[in-house]
Order: C-alpha cells, then structure tokens, then sequence
C-alpha cells in the first residue's frame, strides 16, 4: 500500500485536470475590423486668380538730395530738423554771407581790372606802334651815315636794339590784347561762380520733400563739399525687393504686356499699398532685384525694412486648396467610396490674404466639385479606408 499510494495521487491529480480542462468554457471568436480614419474634405472649385509672393524688401527713394557747403562758411541758421516735411522753396538752412561776399567783391574787381587794363592796352598800341616807327628813322639815318662813313658801328648796333625792344614791347601789348577776351571769359566764369555760391548761402528745397537727416548744427564750421542735410520727396518712394529668377521673367512678361501687378505691406501697424513699376536690369545667384512704387509714400519713411505680398499674373483654372491637403508635395487625395486614391499635381503658387494661406494646383485629373481629403495623413496611401466629418466651426 504504501507503494500504490503515491501512484494512486497521481493519477487522481491527472484526472482532476483533465476534467477540468474538458469543463472551462470557451472563449468567444474575435472579429476583425479595418481601421477607419476621421477625417475632413475640401471641395474642389476652379478659378482665376492671382498667385502671391511674399517680398522682402528696403524703402528707397530715387530723388533722394545731399544739399551741400558750396564754400567753406559757418552755419549762420538752421530751419529744419531730422522727418520735417518742407514745400518747394522753403529755406532749409542759411550759411554766414560774410564768408560769402568775400569771394564774390574778389571776383568783381578783377572783373573791372581786365577790363581797364584792356582799355590801357589798347592806348598804348598806338603810342608802341610809334615807337617802332621812330626806331626804324633813326635805324635808317644812322646806317645811311655809317655807309658815308660819318657815323659810328656802335650807334647802328644800339639803334637795332632799341628797335628790338620796341618792337618786342609792341608785339607783347598785341598779345595782350588778342588774349583779352579770354580772359574776360575767366573771369566772368568766376564771377558766376561767386554770384552761384552766394546765393547757395540759402539752402532752398527744390520740391516738396521730406527731411532725410541733418548732419551739422546752428554755429558750425563747414567746408566746401561738406553734406549739411539730405532730403528725399516722399512722393516717390520705392520698395526695392528680389525675386527668384524663376519669377522675373514671368513679371516682366506682364510689365510688358501692360498688366498692373498690385502688392500689400505692412509697416508695424501701417498697412501700405504699392505696384510693380519696373525690374532691375542686374541680377546675380540670388535673383533679380523688382521696384515696387508705394502708393501711401507719405506713411513710411526711407530706409524701412517692409514685407510684402505682391500679386502675380493672373492664372486661369487653378484651384485652391488649404495646404494640409498637399501630401508629399505633388499628390491630392480623392474620397470615393470611402476610400482614398491618390492624384498628382502641378503646383502653381500660393495666395496669400492677410494670415490665411492656401495653396493653388493644377492637373488634368481635378475638376470642379471633387471631394479631396484636408485632414494631413502621414500614412495616408490608395485605399485607405476614412469616414468624413463634418468641420467644427470657429
């Protein structure tokens, strides 16, 4: 007995198993299910529209003025200051006179100086041409007397000389006289000059402008040449940009086909309005620099760094799409019966109004009314199976 009872718990052990494992209950068929995606839609719709580009770029002015010292003077007043707005003929400034009239009384004198030493020429021609003539008597009389032997070598030789010197002195008043003119002319230059740089002594705006900056004071020592101010007319006020190349032949297509291409900047706070004008005749690795004119020149200053979005020629059946829509940067994806199917497309751009961004494609496969998924899928392949959802509003 005591070699069965061992086996005897054994084969009860095995049993109780047995029976247990014959009597659990089973567990339940699992059913499998594809995973479906929630997600949005746009509807397709083909327009004509502008597409935008986003510029970066400085505010020049073109007429911008550098008023100079036209002599070395001291500043006797100054009217303006640094963004002072001025009207055509305003004095801007006034340099000390007494440092100019100077230069201008030097100038006339001299003036009048040629013009009695002209007249003192001219008397004296005739008295000089005597001269000669009473040098050529006496030369004559005394070769006459020294071919009879009754005169002297010595006095025919002083008689030549004499007559040289007459007829030097004669020639040079000639000289002097024909040179008159000359300078005459010289002089009456310098003379305008003087009379130009005295009336520069007031510094005059020569069309309604804008102050730039002042660079000297009230009182200060300048020299000829030095810069005192600059001015700028805030009419004409560019914003300078650059493009990529791949677009710049397309705008300057249409500068020439007479399209106007209108942009929008903003300056902090300053919404601005501005148009192509015209394209830098240069270009170089990075593009070619665009001239905007802004229309509102008056609200921005010069040397204004200013974004912008300019609109490019107008581009017929495209469609604009929100950029979550793009996947992979050329493929759309269409919903048909639950389901995805991938179509490719050409990108044509961007539009761009105020914070909102869209993007705008085109392809022979889209057509007005199509359903294409909005919602980003990074997984997102044919056939993939979706549910669409009604966007919540804002």
């Amino acid at each position: 007995m005591r070699r069965l009872l061992p086996l005897l718990i054994i084969a009860l052990a095995v049993a109780g198993f047995i029976g247990l494992r014959a009597t659990r209950p089973s567990a339940p068929a699992v059913e499998t299910r594809e995973r479906v995606w929630q997600v949005e839609t746009h509807t397709l719709q083909a327009a004509a529209l502008h597409p935008t580009l986003v510029l970066y770029g400085r505010v020049e002015a073109p007429d911008r003025l550098r008023a100079a010292a036209p002599v070395s003077a001291r500043i006797l007043e100054l009217r303006v200051r640094d963004g002072d707005r001025v009207e055509a003929g305003a004095v801007l400034a006034r340099l000390d006179p007494r440092d100019l009239a100077p230069r201008l009384e030097r100038a006339k004198a001299d003036l009048e100086r040629e013009r009695i030493r002209h007249r003192s020429d001219q008397q004296a021609l005739e008295q000089e041409r005597t001269l000669v003539q009473l040098a050529d008597a006496r030369l004559t009389r005394l070769e006459r007397l020294k071919d009879a032997r009754l005169g002297a070598e010595s006095a025919v030789d002083q008689a030549r000389e004499e007559r040289a010197r007459a007829q030097l002195a004669l020639t040079q008043r000639q000289q002097a006289i024909a040179e008159h003119p000359a300078r005459l002319a010289q002089l009456q230059t310098q003379l305008a000059e003087a009379m130009r740089d005295a009336e520069r002594g007031e510094v005059v705006a020569p069309f309604a402008a804008r102050i730039g900056t002042v660079e000297v004071a009230a009182g200060d020592q300048v020299q000829a040449g030095q810069t005192l101010l600059s001015l700028y007319s805030s009419d004409a006020l560019y914003l300078r940009a650059r493009v990529p190349a791949l677009y710049a032949e397309e705008l300057r297509a249409a500068l020439t086909r007479g399209e106007h291409l209108h942009a929008r900047a903003d300056f902090g706070a300053t919404p601005l309005r501005a148009h192509l004008e015209r394209i830098s005749g240069e270009a170089d690795a990075r593009g070619v620099d665009v001239l905007l004119r802004i229309e509102d020149a008056d609200r921005v200053p010069v040397g204004a760094f200013v974004n912008a979005v300019l609109d490019r020629p107008l581009a017929n059946d495209i469609f604009a799409i929100p950029p979550t829509a793009l996947h992979g940067g050329d493929r759309l994806y269409l919903i048909e019966n639950g389901r995805l199917r991938g179509l490719n497309i050409t990108r044509a751009g961007e539009l761009r109004s105020g914070d909102q961004v869209q993007l705008l494609v085109r392809g022979d496969a889209l057509a007005n009314g199509m359903q294409v998924l909005s919602t980003h899928l990074p997984h997102a392949i044919d056939g993939l199976a979706v549910a669409v959802v009604e966007r919540t509003a804002q």
